[in-house]
């Protein structure tokens, strides 16, 4: 395995993480509404989480040349079930701001789905694919939560504004 290029897509991956968390705490601070402000600082701590968790491949594969020993067969928390309700579903189709900020996230956690699938096709080695395979599922649990908030947005919206044809 050429640990120079995973440390390097390693270290974009971090950066794309950053980016994210910068984005959430952002999106955190601009909401108006309390339960939303804690969905989003929620996602904030979830790409710290992946920021701490790319860190230490990193220096795993500087210390020795192998990816940390991590639980990669454990499942990423899939909290949408804790944080999907009827009651952030109508603060949502009330708020134009955090309703647009869950489109633009959307769009970021899709965008690091294909990354690390990507990566899980060209790795080298079986310790490297598997790494980007939990990374890519990991991700897709953040946008299984978002694409939740999205749909029972539009619904939401759809029956305030009797667009149903039934």
């Amino acid at each position: 395995m050429d640990t120079s290029r995973a440390i390097d897509i390693l270290k974009g991956a971090i950066l794309a993480e950053m980016k994210g968390r910068a984005f959430y705490q952002h999106s955190a601070s601009q909401s108006a509404d309390a339960t939303l402000k804690k969905v989003f600082e929620t996602m904030a701590q979830e790409e710290n989480s992946h920021i701490d968790f790319l860190g230490r491949q990193v220096r795993s594969l500087k210390e020795k040349g192998q990816f940390e020993a991590a639980r990669l067969d454990a499942k990423p928390e899939d909290f949408s079930d804790a944080v999907v309700s009827r009651v952030i579903q109508r603060q949502i189709a009330a708020a134009g701001f955090e309703a647009a900020a869950i489109t633009a996230a959307m769009a970021l956690e899709d965008g690091a789905v294909k990354f690390y699938s990507e990566q899980a096709q060209q790795a080298q080695s079986p310790a490297e694919r598997e790494l980007y395979r939990f990374l890519a599922n990991w991700e897709k649990s953040h946008l299984n939560l978002l694409t939740d908030l999205d749909r029972q947005l539009k619904e939401s919206v759809w029956n305030d504004q009797q667009f149903w044809p039934y």
